[in-house]
């Protein structure tokens, strides 16, 4: 990947970040001032989880400026993994935010089943829930299609924290719709959705640790994907018997190493071009910024 491509990335990536920082913004105000006037628990919840998603922004930018460095002395392998830490902080503060919306909807449950009677949210809080549905469901497509245009984690991840901001106001709106339109002996529907949400908002912060987990443990590409390697390095003439095969990702990047088998009696310069042929055509495959090691050895002689 050249210079220019790297800047057009990068760009890119502070775009669709920064739409979606504007209409945290908009949204975090709007949410807390009609949660507050509009007694609702939910809205209120909701709220905080606009706020995360204001600081997420923050890391996707930071993180993604370093990640985008080239390799230096300290850095032989570049910055990718920062993308993948940005992730994982991004998981983490996800689930964060959904043991604290549990937590506190659980509470106010348990203060309903306790004769307390909740205040019933207004209809400035079910129009703010509304209006969240749109405009975050419009930011996750927005922020998803981006960030596979770019192959970056951290916007994907960022963009899958739109869409649970998105949910957790689809059921904010049923809590407070139902709130609102059934009377004050349903107000119990509002801190109710805000524990469904959260159990939605726990499973995608879940599905967004686990990859970031297995990357910084070094865990190797899937069994499919190194077949795809041993398959690539077996159609080059000459070449056999692939072994110590190594795969990982780094960030969007992947790293290969592997041990291949040519004749004994063939010219250096001839088994330098089969491993570069080689190297061309599996960064064709996994992409130009793909890290590739190819030891060759002679063949075994047969007794």
């Amino acid at each position: 990947m050249t210079i220019s491509d790297d800047k057009i990335r990068e760009r890119k990536i502070y775009r669709v970040t920064l739409a979606g920082s504007v209409v945290n913004l908009l949204l975090l105000v709007f949410k807390f001032a009609a949660g507050i006037l509009g007694h609702s628990a939910a809205m209120v919840a909701d709220a905080v989880h606009s706020l995360s998603d204001c600081a997420t922004d923050l890391i996707v930018i930071a993180f993604v400026r370093i990640s985008s460095k080239p390799e230096d002395e300290g850095h032989a392998y570049g910055h990718g993994k920062y993308e993948t830490l940005a992730t994982a902080i991004i998981g983490t503060v996800l689930f964060g935010v959904a043991v604290g919306i549990f937590w506190n909807g659980c509470h106010a449950i348990y203060d309903v089943i306790c004769g307390e009677k909740l205040p019933q949210p207004g209809m400035l809080a079910l129009v703010a829930a509304l209006l969240s549905v749109g405009l975050k469901e419009w930011v996750y497509h927005y922020t998803i299609r981006v960030g596979k245009q770019v192959r970056s984690a951290a916007v994907i991840a960022n963009a899958w924290h739109h869409r649970s901001d998105a949910l957790s106001s689809i059921g904010t709106t049923i809590g407070i719709g139902g709130a609102v339109l059934l009377g004050s002996f349903w107000t119990v529907l509002d801190p109710l959705a805000a524990v469904v949400v959260s159990l939605f908002i726990a499973r995608v912060s879940v599905k967004l640790l686990v990859p970031c987990v297995d990357e910084l443990l070094e865990k190797s590409l899937s069994p499919e994907v190194e077949e795809t390697i041993r398959n690539i390095i077996l159609k080059e003439p000459g070449v056999s018997q692939p072994h110590h095969l190594r795969t990982r990702r780094i960030g969007n990047a992947v790293a290969i190493e592997v041990h291949i088998r040519m004749e004994g009696s063939l010219p250096l310069a001839q088994a330098h071009e089969a491993a570069s042929s080689i190297e061309r055509q599996l960064k064709q495959q996994f992409g130009p910024n793909t890290f590739v090691s190819i030891h060759v050895e002679p063949l075994k002689e047969t007794i």
